[in-house]
């Protein structure tokens, strides 16, 4: 536990530890629903959509750590048990209802979308008061909102495939 941590924090320290283990909370659950898309995704482009899933997944895990470390730096403790993750979290996992990439693109940016919104959160309750907590928000935000476009332009492109696609075989029925 830092002291000098604590002190310097110019709010309230329990609503800010609750605000990081809801965060600690949803980085488990991106974690785990970036990993278990990149088990069972099909389509097109899937390799390159499951290359992408397991980076986000890798640097969701990290964003878990370094939450976790900061909890602990202002004398929390980080939520102990999975079980506790979905209780806590604002940002719900997505179970996986469809194994297309399509739908487990749209699944993964509407959690990218909660997290930028989380780390904006974070980011205004911070500024000027915790400098630290501040820093790391801002660098998570940073990547989430890569993260939501990464998904974005793999989106656009599935968009554009498919309106080649239609208007190929519409040319080819007409006999062009």
């Amino acid at each position: 536990m830092g002291e000098m941590a604590q002190k310097i924090v110019k709010l309230d320290l329990d609503q800010l530890l609750k605000v990081l283990n809801e965060a600690f909370a949803e980085e488990w659950l991106a974690y785990y629903q970036y990993w278990i898309a990149v088990k069972v995704a099909m389509g097109l482009q899937r390799s390159d959509i499951v290359r992408e899933f397991s980076e986000h997944a890798k640097e969701e895990l990290q964003h878990a750590d370094w939450v976790a470390e900061r909890i602990i730096q202002l004398g929390g403790t980080p939520i102990l048990t999975p079980d506790d993750w979905s209780k806590t979290a604002e940002c719900k996992y997505i179970t996986p209802t469809k194994f297309d990439v399509l739908s487990l693109l749209h699944d993964n940016l509407a959690a990218e979308r909660c997290a930028i919104e989380r780390y904006k959160k974070l980011c205004d309750m911070t500024d000027n008061t915790d400098y630290e907590t501040f820093r790391m928000s801002r660098e998570i935000l940073q990547q989430e909102i890569e993260h939501e476009q990464e998904l974005e332009d793999f989106l656009d492109d599935l968009e554009t495939a498919k309106e080649f696609m239609i208007s190929y075989c519409a040319c080819d029925t007409k006999g062009e």
